[in-house]
């Protein structure tokens, strides 16, 4: 999972994507990338870490234009210890693209492959999101005739890629001279919002993975870019958009609404924050069915992505909801920290239990979901320590038994905790008295609900094993395991000084604008 922005102002946007970036800084932590277009160059600084420490004031002086993307990656595939792996990508033909990509394909290999005896392009690095810049401009050369571009060959070119290219992918790019293009995979499965702010010299866009990015930025909240769809918006303002994919169908990642996406987000028109009050909800009904003798003295969230399933569920079952842990602002996210050492060395170092709050109770802990298990044994141990006589654990989420190929790291079959154990086995492995799951269909109900039934499907694949693409097979899950099993799980040293970072300013030759 990768967050990306894209915008096109009537004044320099460094400050904007910067910021906007800060606001998408939980969709990744592994590395930071921003390009701005001044004219017909492209200048682009990108580097290892946190937004605040890949971009010095020297950097931001140098990102000159009135138009740029950004982009923060998390691994999925790629190496995670390589700067080369930092998003934007930069091809120089045609007319030189720089692109960002949120999500992850399912048969980028054999896109190298093409890429390689077909088209005559050399992919650089193991990152799927370079393969799909080259298909890109390797459609759009194709379809290119001397100098120009217009509209509608951005598009053909983009109905090729959907051709071409299978998985989930939301996408910005920046054709040098030219303008913003953004397009989304035919199944919606990554967002992609769009939004508008007036000014006296005309409409400015942003483009973003969550609309809590246009809140924050001044930006009014347009609508999202449709399953299939594709815009273009040139350095001037003018708006195209087009749907690029004959049966589109939108079938959103439901992940999105149980962990990743921030509550103040709304995608597709859901409020993520609605979602988990409707998800708590349902689980309140699970829970009064599982422990009907209901000996539960508090509800305790496990900070902060289950505090509001958390609370409508303390409210349904008239149990004190009480906040038990006090997390550490400065310690990333442990979900998305590549390698299990490194995972299970940062829950302690991430929360830290109120001693009051466990004392001789009957602790119910509720979590968005729970994957490898590590992150709960640890938080049910803590709870135990701190006095707590039972500790029931309850999950927004159903069991996670499958990979999740389309962009959420969680590949390795043998990683997760619910894969060929019971709720009575899973219980027992990590300390808990009871497990209470959430069940798949009340989990899609409460998002449905939140929708005001506009959505009536999600991609569920890591609940239900349920590929919606249909290219996913067990050979394609073996590759995807035996991948991992290399630098990729191991964090990238600190400290490496210039190696972390890559700072360009990219010419082009002059065009003739549209």
């Amino acid at each position: 999972m990768c967050g990306i922005i894209g915008v096109v102002a009537q004044t320099p946007v460094n400050q904007l994507l910067y910021d906007g970036l800060l606001m998408l800084q939980h969709r990744g932590q592994d590395a930071a990338g921003i390009v701005t277009a001044e004219g017909h160059v492209l200048h682009m600084h990108k580097g290892q870490g946190l937004v605040r420490d890949v971009f010095r004031t020297r950097n931001m002086r140098s990102l000159m234009g009135n138009a740029g993307i950004g982009h923060v990656r998390y691994p999925t595939a790629g190496s995670a210890s390589s700067v080369a792996e930092a998003q934007p990508f930069y091809v120089n033909s045609p007319f030189g693209i720089v692109l960002a990509h949120n999500g992850n394909l399912t048969n980028d290999k054999q896109l190298k492959d093409e890429m390689y005896r077909t088209d005559l392009r050399h992919i650089n690095t193991n990152s799927d999101s370079e393969a799909l810049l080259n298909v890109f401009a390797h459609e759009l050369s194709s379809r290119t005739k001397g100098p120009q571009l217009d509209p509608d060959t951005i598009f053909d070119a983009i109905t090729a890629v959907h051709q071409r290219v299978k998985g989930a992918y939301g996408v910005v790019a920046i054709i040098a001279g030219y303008g913003l293009v953004a397009f989304r995979d035919p199944f919606g499965i990554r967002p992609l919002v769009m939004g508008r702010h007036e000014t006296l010299a005309g409409h400015e866009y942003l483009v973003s993975s969550e609309s809590v990015a246009l809140d924050t930025l001044g930006f009014k909240m347009w609508r999202d870019v449709e399953p299939g769809e594709a815009v273009f918006i040139t350095f001037e303002g003018q708006f195209h958009c087009r749907q690029c994919h004959p049966t589109p169908k939108l079938v959103p990642c439901i992940f999105e609404h149980v962990y990743f996406a921030r509550p103040d987000t709304v995608i597709d028109g859901i409020s993520v924050y609605e979602a988990r009050m409707k998800m708590g909800e349902r689980l309140a009904d699970k829970v009064t069915r599982v422990l009907p003798e209901m000996d539960i003295d508090v509800v305790i969230p496990i900070p902060d992505t289950s505090r509001s399933s958390a609370l409508q569920l303390a409210n349904h079952l008239g149990v004190s909801f009480r906040e038990g842990f006090i997390k550490n602002r400065y310690i990333g996210r442990t979900f998305i920290m590549p390698g299990q050492a490194t995972r299970k060395k940062s829950v302690r170092q991430k929360l830290n239990p109120i001693g009051i709050e466990f004392q001789g109770k009957n602790v119910l802990l509720v979590d968005d979901s729970i994957v490898r298990g590590t992150t709960s044994k640890e938080i049910v141990m803590m709870a135990r320590e701190a006095g707590a006589k039972k500790v029931y654990l309850a999950s927004a989420a159903p069991p996670v038994k499958f990979p999740h190929v389309y962009g959420i790291d969680m590949p390795t079959r043998g990683e997760l905790i619910a894969t060929g154990r019971n709720d009575v086995e899973i219980a027992h492995e990590i300390g808990a008295d009871a497990v209470i799951y959430q069940d798949l269909d009340q989990l899609v109900a409460a998002c449905c609900d939140a929708s005001g039934g506009r959505i009536t499907e999600f991609e569920t694949s890591c609940f239900d094993g349920k590929y919606i693409a249909g290219d996913v097979t067990d050979a394609y899950l073996d590759a995807l395991e035996a991948k991992r099993i290399s630098p990729l799980s191991k964090k990238f040293k600190e400290g490496d000084g210039d190696s972390r970072v890559l700072d360009l300013n990219i010419g082009v030759a002059e065009q003739n604008l549209i």
